[in-house]
């Protein structure tokens, strides 16, 4: 099944083995913020021909730890994530992805993701990652 993503989108390489592995992913910046996708393969499906709900969880974690990274410049642990399915998405369809973060503190931060194909919403979820301050990234002094 060809991948053809939409206009925009590159093909994600810094991606660890169990990501690079159900993919392969995409990814896109706007001035709203990032997006992933996928062209659903039928790898990624159950026997009813649907997307899987584990590959929509792994997905949006990806997005959620994004969000989470790109706000606080710091590697997160997932310590909880919820799920609503609300659609499916099949094999040769576009599934698409933003996540935002909506508070973060010194040691936590929380975020909602949503997953789409066109303007259908397949799946929202919500997570509380776990900041590995140790591992923050100091941007280099400009001076």
């Amino acid at each position: 099944m060809p991948l053809n993503p939409p206009t925009g989108f590159q093909r994600s390489t810094m991606r660890g083995p169990y990501t690079s592995h159900n993919g392969p992913f995409f990814h896109k910046t706007t001035e709203n913020g990032f997006w992933h996708g996928v062209r659903v393969q039928k790898r990624h499906c159950n026997s009813r021909g649907i997307t899987h709900g584990g590959m929509l969880m792994a997905f949006a974690d990806g997005l959620l730890g994004t969000a989470v990274y790109l706000e606080t410049r710091t590697v997160a642990l997932t310590v909880r994530m919820n799920s609503d399915f609300l659609s499916s998405a099949r094999a040769g369809e576009w599934l698409e992805g933003t996540a935002w973060v909506t508070k973060a503190t010194r040691s936590v931060a929380f975020c909602e993701a949503e997953l789409l194909v066109g303007s259908r919403s397949v799946m929202k979820a919500t997570g509380i990652f776990k900041l590995m301050t140790r591992h923050k990234q100091v941007d280099a002094d400009p001076s």
